[in-house]
C-alpha cells in the first residue's frame, strides 16, 4: 500500500566528492490556444444553454479583442472635452462661419434697442438730408442745364434728361457712406458686450469718443483710393488724348486688374481696423498697424466670410428697395424719384433697407474681430474673466 508520499520523486544519493547531477527539467506545457470568437451562424442544439454574443475587449491601439487579447492599428478614443463657455451671443472659442452667422442675429436680438432703435433713428435721419439734398440739389442742377440747352444748339434737354438726379445722387452719397461708418463702430460696442453677456445702452454707446478715429480712418482710406482710381483714369485718358489707343487698353487691362487685386486686399486687411479703434485704447496708427497683422493668415477666410454677407445683405436690400422703386415709377409716374411721393415711398424702403444691412454688416464684422484675436491671442480667457466679473457684480 502506498501514501501520497510515495509518488513523489526521492532524492539520489552521491559519494562524498563527486558532482550533484542537474535536477530534472520541468515539463514543458505547451500554451492553450487562443479561444476563438463562438460561431453565430450555426444553429444551437436543443437543449443547449444560449451563447452570449462575444463582447469585444478594448486592446492596444483602441483595436478590439477577443477574450482580452489586444488589437493594433485603430486610434484610441478621443479624450473628452468640457463645452466651451457661451455667457452670451456666442461660445468662447474659435468660431465656425454658421455660428458667425447666427451670433450676428443673436447680437441684435440680445440689444434690440441698440441694435435696431438707435440704428434706424440714425438712418432715417441721414436717409432725410439726403433725400432734401438730393431734391435740391437736382432741382438747381436741372434748371441750369435746363437754361445752357435754351441757348445751345448742340444739346436739347432730351440729351440731358437724368443728368441732375444723377449728379445729385453722387453729391449726397457721402453724407450715408459717414453716417453709416458711425453707425457701425457704435453697434461693434454693442455686439462686443453681447458677447460676454452684457447689454450696453444707447447713451454709453453715444459717449464714446473713438468713433471719430474710425471716421477719420474712412476718410483717409477713401482718399487714398479716391486719388489711386483718378490717377488710373487721367493716365488712361492721357494716353488716349495722345493717340496712343494700344498703349491706353493695355494698360487700362493690366493696370485695372492690377488696381481690383490691391483694392480687395487692403478692403480685407483693413476690414477689422474699425472694431480695433472702438474696442482698444491704442493711439490711431498704432491700432491700424495692429488690425493689419491681425489679419495676416486669415486673409481668404476673412474676404470669403465677407464676400458671402454681402452678398446675403445685397439680396436682402434688392428684395426691399427695387419693388418700391418699382411702385414709385408706376404711381407716380416719376421714373427719376424726384417727385415728394416717390421720394417718400423710397426714403422708406432705403431706411429699412440700410437698418438691416448696416447693422448685420457690423455684427458680422465684429464677431470677425472677436474670432481672430481668440485663434491668435487666446482673447476668450479675457471675455471668460470679464464675464466672470461682470456675473459677480450683479
Amino acid at each position: 500500500m502506498t501514501s501520497p508520499h510515495d509518488d513523489a520523486p526521492q532524492p539520489t544519493w552521491t559519494a562524498p566528492g563527486s558532482a550533484v547531477p542537474p535536477p530534472p527539467a520541468p515539463p514543458v506545457v505547451p500554451p492553450a490556444p487562443p479561444l476563438a470568437p463562438p460561431d453565430l451562424t450555426k444553429p444551437v442544439p436543443p437543449g443547449a444553454p444560449p451563447v452570449a454574443p462575444p463582447v469585444p475587449v478594448q486592446g492596444w491601439g483602441g483595436q478590439p479583442a477577443w477574450n482580452g487579447q489586444p488589437g493594433w492599428g485603430a486610434p484610441a478614443p478621443s479624450a473628452w472635452r468640457p463645452p466651451a463657455l457661451q455667457p452670451g451671443i456666442v461660445p468662447l472659442r474659435p468660431l465656425g462661419l454658421g455660428e458667425i452667422l447666427d451670433g450676428a442675429f443673436k447680437a441684435v436680438r440680445a440689444n434690440p434697442r441698440v441694435m435696431f432703435g438707435l440704428s434706424a433713428i440714425v438712418v432715417t435721419i441721414a436717409v432725410a438730408v439726403e433725400s432734401v439734398l438730393r431734391w435740391y440739389v437736382a432741382g438747381l442742377i436741372d434748371g441750369a442745364i435746363a437754361d445752357a440747352t435754351a441757348s445751345s444748339d448742340l444739346f436739347t434737354e432730351s440729351d440731358t434728361d437724368g443728368l441732375g438726379s444723377a449728379l445729385s445722387q453722387v453729391l449726397a452719397a457721402p453724407i450715408t457712406t459717414v453716417v453709416t461708418t458711425i453707425l457701425t463702430g457704435w453697434l461693434i460696442i454693442s455686439v462686443s458686450r453681447s458677447v460676454i453677456g452684457q447689454k450696453v445702452s444707447p447713451r454709453e454707446v453715444l459717449r464714446s469718443k473713438r468713433i471719430w478715429l474710425v471716421v477719420g480712418f474712412t476718410a483717409l482710406l477713401g482718399l487714398a483710393i479716391a486719388v489711386v482710381v483718378g490717377a488710373y483714369v487721367a493716365l488712361i485718358v492721357l494716353f488716349a488724348s495722345q493717340d496712343l489707343v494700344g498703349l491706353a487698353v493695355g494698360f487700362g487691362l493690366l493696370a485695372g486688374a492690377a488696381l481690383f487685386v490691391l483694392l480687395v486686399l487692403v478692403s480685407v486687411r483693413t476690414l477689422l481696423v474699425p472694431p480695433a479703434l472702438m474696442l482698444e485704447g491704442k493711439s490711431f496708427w498704432s491700432t491700424v498697424a495692429r488690425a493689419w497683422r491681425l489679419t495676416r493668415g486669415s486673409f481668404w477666410r476673412l474676404l470669403g466670410i465677407y464676400l458671402l454677407v454681402s452678398l446675403l445683405v445685397g439680396v436682402v436690400t434688392q428684395i426691399v428697395v427695387t419693388p418700391a422703386a418699382i411702385l414709385s415709377a408706376l404711381v407716380f409716374s416719376d421714373p427719376m424719384g424726384l417727385e415728394f411721393g416717390s421720394i417718400v415711398v423710397t426714403g422708406i424702403a432705403k431706411i429699412i433697407a440700410l437698418t438691416l444691412s448696416t447693422t448685420y454688416l457690423a455684427s458680422v464684422v465684429a464677431l470677425l474681430y472677436i474670432d481672430v484675436r481668440i485663434r491668435r491671442e487666446g482673447l476668450d480667457i479675457e471675455l471668460a474673466r470679464a464675464a466672470d466679473a461682470a456675473a459677480a457684480s450683479r
